[in-house]
């Protein structure tokens, strides 16, 4: 079992780790270290973060309200470091950013999956099953709109209803 001291919301000081875990996950875009600082900013509300017994990331999800749909979270990214990985860790945060989020109106959950990443395709599928809620799967962006080419299409999963966890 992972001994994650705590799960809660990112601070800005937490960017650089997050950043790192992202980074060292080699699976996830990787976006501008600054951008992780605003995530933690704008979005702590929507994201979170597991601690290890150091206080220290070693784990996280970041999400956001969606405008147009303000009952859907869009999980951005899901990253754990790797030596905390292949405990459950990433299935626990998500649950708890849903169960967070379902106590705020969140009645909806989408992120996208490339067709490759079969772990990511397997915690929102068990994620579903264990929430009772459908699953539908669409493909939201083609390869071919990506300038860098090579991309795979990014996968929407649309996940809901999601009702408080029970029990």
């Amino acid at each position: 079992m992972t001994t994650a001291l705590s799960i809660d919301s990112p601070r800005v000081e937490d960017g650089a780790a997050i950043w790192r875990i992202a980074r060292d996950s080699e699976v996830l875009d990787l976006n501008s270290s600054y951008s992780y600082l605003l995530w933690c900013r704008d979005f702590a509300a929507t994201s979170v973060v597991a601690r290890g017994v150091d206080g220290e990331p070693i784990a996280f999800i970041t999400g956001y309200i969606r405008p147009e749909r303000p009952e859907t979270l869009v999980v951005w990214q899901v990253a754990v470091d790797e030596a905390h990985r292949g405990r459950g860790l990433a299935g626990t945060l998500l649950e708890a950013l849903a169960t967070r989020g379902a106590a705020h109106g969140v009645r909806m959950i989408e992120t996208t999956v490339t067709p490759d990443n079969t772990a990511s395709d397997r915690l929102f599928a068990s994620f579903a099953a264990r929430r009772g809620a459908s699953l539908e799967r669409e493909v939201l962006f083609d390869g071919g709109l990506f300038p860098d080419g090579g991309h795979q299409p990014e996968v929407l999963y649309r996940i809901g209803p999601i009702t408080p966890a029970s029990g």
